[in-house]
């Protein structure tokens, strides 16, 4: 396997960066903690870094409007957020415009607020819904970045001097941000989420939905690490609609090549209800026991070689 290659080249302790996803598309139907308000979100944010998460994701109510409208909600909730923690790494998601421009519209308004030190960026598309009640996908909602898109999007983090958070939902889009690795154009501070698929997909709600990418296993994990093979991106694994924490041979195998961990409510799916703080601490109690421990945010920002301020 090659996750036993990497792990021989691994010293015996390190620092993990746990990353809380908080909120996503998951509403509070199937899950009444997940965090939907500014207040929620600040409160749930403190509780995950109390926990151990270095950093923290979350998406608000405001979809689609002018990138200083979208900015401006997300500091509503952070703003509690950096003054209790200054050293939090916060992050958003993307933005609902017309264009790409418009959809990272928020960026830059996050950053003159002195809120953002990480990005985004997805280099690439997928096909994301539930499914009928006969098993079968239904729905017609592509998650669409081009080729030009993702050029924006990294282009925009270099200039802005974020460490871009890569979303990596199909094979396809690890090998696109590859190309820009190795044309030495990738913005610095760049991190590889490596999303796994288990039954409840993105867009399950309360019942499971429709699959995308590689499922959560170890043979899933060896291809991821195969076309990262002689790359020295930072990447972490994340189960998206599971658990990740409930597949502890992934957990440990991706601990031992020098992985990451990111958890939380967007990603969780299945019967149970846990809170985000929860989920950090399965995964810190996971690190902890394969011999390491939660990294701070201020050994994060340096592990990932975030852009200084």
């Amino acid at each position: 396997m090659r996750v036993d290659a990497y792990a021989a080249a691994m010293p015996d302790s390190r620092p993990v960066i746990i990353e809380a996803a908080l909120n996503g598309v998951t509403r509070k139907d199937h899950n009444p903690h997940v965090p939907v308000t500014p207040a929620e979100i600040a409160a749930d944010a403190l509780a995950c870094l109390a926990a151990g998460a270095a950093v923290v994701h979350n998406h608000v109510d405001h979809f689609g409007g002018p990138g200083e409208v979208t900015a401006a909600r997300y500091l509503e909730g952070w703003a509690p957020v950096l003054e209790a923690r200054p050293d939090a790494l916060l992050y958003p998601t993307v933005d609902l415009g017309a264009s790409v421009a418009e959809s990272y519209g928020h960026l830059e308004p996050l950053v003159a607020a002195g809120a953002l030190r990480i990005g985004l960026c997805d280099p690439g598309s997928v096909n994301l819904g539930p499914l009928d009640d006969d098993g079968l996908p239904v729905g017609g909602y592509v998650y669409r970045n081009t080729f030009d898109d993702a050029r924006h999007q990294l282009e925009l983090n270099r200039r802005l001097r974020l460490g871009p958070s890569v979303a990596v939902f199909e094979p396809g889009f690890l090998r696109t941000l590859l190309a820009w690795w190795r044309a030495g154009r990738l913005p610095e501070g760049t991190l590889v989420k490596l999303y796994l698929c288990d039954d409840w997909g993105y867009l399950g709600g309360t019942a499971p939905g429709a699959v995308f990418g590689l499922p959560p296993t170890l043979l899933a994990l060896d291809a991821y690490l195969e076309l990262l093979a002689g790359c020295d991106l930072p990447w972490s694994v994340a189960v998206i609609g599971g658990d990740l924490c409930a597949h502890t041979d992934l957990v440990h195998a991706a601990l031992a090549a020098g992985g990451h961990l990111h958890v939380g409510l967007e990603d969780f799916g299945g019967d149970r209800r846990p809170t985000n703080a929860e989920l950090v601490a399965e995964a810190v109690a996971l690190v902890t026991g394969a011999g390491h421990r939660a990294a701070s945010p201020v050994e994060t920002a340096a592990l990932l070689r975030l852009p200084r301020r």
